[in-house]
């Protein structure tokens, strides 16, 4: 696998910033900024061997520098929302940044995903890596500790996108990174994914109210709409009455994954009947976010000149379970000072 560096832009303080483009030996490539640790472009073969970008995104750095739906973007500290924008640790209450009401929502108003980050081309064995590395001082966004977060991207040569999460602070805080791509694997300008189909291994989710804050509950997917135990086209469930997809104005709920957390596992799968590419997604993460770009409304520097509209990508999003913070009963995101947290994710293209 080979890296190579551009110019991409400016931030608004007029900080140069990179695109990176890692390719691998069989055409698939890889272009990451690293503002936000965007995943700009994702260029992989259909079972014709023609190439298509499916992931959404800008053509421009501006487009990232806006307030939008964090395309491909690296989430943090907490990935998803915190209920009240507060929580307690050691019995000491923190109020973080709203950013959606009275919650926050993806790690407040600059996140992890508007951030510059340092981006370093290192080696493991002999693959060319991509590193970014970020100091989240103590107080940003309301979080306690100075927190040293490395991201790592790697594109394999069975054309797998892998990226490891690591991060250690020197207080107790809260950490939840995810990476946020919308694909669609028709092709980023193909339209609506309502024909993909989808598989998430999981017999449960968490309920979620109207804000899209989990309630607690836990329920069966059995019989409901949120039931993806085997490859099932979205469109069947998502113009349902069920209350959950009424809330969320589609999927955008939290499945709790059959894996051991161990090591990376396979947590869900997609396929385009159109193309015939699969995603296969594995993670060591408890929980995965699925979102069916509910509220996607995107018309300014959108790559090739098109727009985005609503179901025009597809999240899944590898996480701790929202609002977590607020029930005791769920994985807890508390990273204890001097503590590593290490995980993984892959999106593997067959």
């Amino acid at each position: 696998m080979t890296i190579t560096k551009e110019f991409f832009g400016k931030t608004l303080e007029g900080k140069n910033v990179d695109l990176f483009t890692l390719r691998n030996s069989n055409g698939m490539i890889a272009k990451i900024s690293n503002f936000g640790g965007v995943v700009v472009s994702l260029i992989v073969p259909d079972k014709k061997r023609k190439f298509d970008d499916v992931v959404l995104g800008y053509d421009r750095l501006e487009g990232y520098l806006k307030k939008g739906p964090f395309f491909g973007a690296i989430i943090g500290r907490h990935a998803n929302r915190i209920e009240k924008a507060s929580f307690e640790i050691n019995g000491i209450e923190y109020k973080v940044t709203k950013n959606e009401g009275e919650n926050q929502l993806h790690g407040g108003l600059t996140g992890f995903d508007k951030v510059l980050w340092e981006a370093e081309i290192i080696t493991q064995g002999e693959i060319e890596c991509l590193q970014l590395s970020y100091l989240s001082k103590d107080g940003e966004e309301g979080y306690p500790g100075n927190l040293k977060v490395r991201v790592v991207y790697s594109l394999t040569e069975d054309n797998s996108l892998k990226i490891d999460y690591f991060a250690v602070s020197d207080k107790d805080t809260v950490v939840n990174l995810t990476n946020h791509s919308y694909f669609n694997l028709s092709g980023h300008a193909a339209g609506s994914i309502l024909k993909h189909k989808v598989m998430i291994n999981a017999d449960k989710f968490t309920v979620s109210d109207r804000e899209s804050l989990p309630t607690g509950e836990i329920k069966e997917v059995k019989g409901t709409p949120m039931d993806f135990t085997k490859l099932t086209t979205i469109e069947d469930g998502i113009h349902s009455e069920y209350d959950q997809i009424v809330f969320g104005h589609g999927y955008d709920h939290n499945w709790i994954l059959n894996i051991s957390e161990e090591k990376p596992e396979k947590a869900a799968e997609v396929f385009d009947p159109v193309s015939e590419r699969i995603m296969e997604v594995y993670t060591n993460k408890p929980g995965v976010q699925f979102y069916t770009g509910n509220y996607v409304d995107e018309h300014e520097y959108c790559k090739n000149g098109v727009t985005y509209g609503k179901n025009s990508g597809l999240c899944l999003e590898t996480q701790y379970f929202p609002n977590s913070l607020k029930h005791k009963h769920f994985p807890s995101p508390i990273l204890k000072a001097g503590e590593k947290y290490n995980y993984t994710t892959i999106y593997k293209f067959l």
